[in-house]
């Protein structure tokens, strides 16, 4: 079974023309902004590609989590023991609570457990870890892969670039000029990175500009997070704020270095002393958790993994 989105006949006039197929060997993720998401969401209701999984139908708040899990357990005929499926989904040490009580991310783990029992293809995910805690996230990458046992395409719609790499095989970003394919980081290679530098020259005074309307802000490197590469741009990240940089993430790159700056993704520069967590999804997926009021994560590339580990003497 596939999943093919077709606006080649432009049927949405927001949206540019592209036409995508979803087979089952690969989870998919399109990146776009909320505007362009929410014309790709129209458009796949429109022509009946899917449902749209988005946490929005109901739950039963008065029952316990046990009792919803138990509900659809049996509505849907699921072959999979009840006991399974609360494990499966880290609701059993909360199968007792009512759903009521249950905090944001123990109630999204209760709609991944009632989508995995639907047993529906293909499936569309609408911002499945959004605001989520890192057992949850963990929960739900558990649940695509069972899914994709079951040889079911699965397209997962984000507006965090982030969760974009993270979640999917193949990863594609929606914008004005079509949509592309984003290079991802399992098809890096040693040679294609920047060599570090043996030896980073010491600027005495040296901050990095941004410009926000008329102005120019200057920042020191240590209160910044990280600088991420979104549609050919950089942004300076610092706690929930963006600011557009003029510079490329290999013009500054080397400059940060001596400020404690590590390149930890093609897309990412990250300040070291920022990261409070090393986060292992998988195998080959891994994320830096960031010490700020929000607590970001941004991607870690596989081929970098060895690096941060010696960087923080964990070898």
């Amino acid at each position: 079974m596939t999943l093919t989105i077709d606006n080649t006949n432009m049927k949405s006039e927001m949206l540019p023309a592209f036409s995508i197929t979803i087979d089952h060997p690969n989870i998919t993720t399109i990146y776009s902004d909320t505007d362009f998401q929410a014309e790709l969401i129209e458009l796949c209701q429109k022509n009946n590609y899917s449902m749209i999984f988005d946490q929005q139908e109901g739950l039963y708040e008065r029952l316990s989590v046990e009792a919803n899990v138990a509900f659809y357990h049996k509505w849907f005929g699921c072959k999979t023991p009840l006991p399974e499926i609360l494990v499966m989904f880290n609701l059993h040490s909360c199968a007792k609570k009512p759903l009521r009580k249950c905090t944001l991310s123990e109630t999204r783990r209760v709609y991944y457990a009632k989508y995995y029992m639907m047993d529906i293809k293909p499936l569309i995910f609408r911002e499945p870890v959004q605001g989520v805690d890192v057992l949850t996230i963990h929960t739900f990458k558990t649940m695509l892969q069972a899914l994709r046992q079951r040889k079911t395409p699965i397209l997962i719609l984000l507006t965090n670039l982030e969760h974009a790499l993270l979640l999917g095989e193949v990863a594609y970003r929606l914008q004005e000029k079509g949509l592309h394919q984003i290079e991802m980081e399992l098809e890096e290679t040693k040679d294609t990175e920047i060599e570090a530098s043996t030896s980073p020259s010491i600027t005495n005074l040296f901050k990095i500009s941004a410009k926000v309307g008329e102005k120019v802000i200057l920042f020191d490197p240590p209160e910044i997070d990280y600088i991420e590469s979104q549609d050919g741009k950089s942004h300076i990240v610092i706690n929930n704020e963006s600011f557009t940089m003029d510079a490329t993430l290999t013009e500054v790159e080397k400059k940060l270095e001596v400020y404690g700056f590590f390149r930890c993704h093609r897309s990412y520069i990250v300040n070291l002393q920022k990261v409070r967590e090393i986060i292992t999804w998988s195998k080959n997926t891994y994320s830096l958790r960031i010490d700020n009021k929000s607590q970001a994560t941004i991607p870690l590339s596989r081929t970098k993994i060895e690096d941060i580990q010696k960087i923080f003497s964990l070898k």
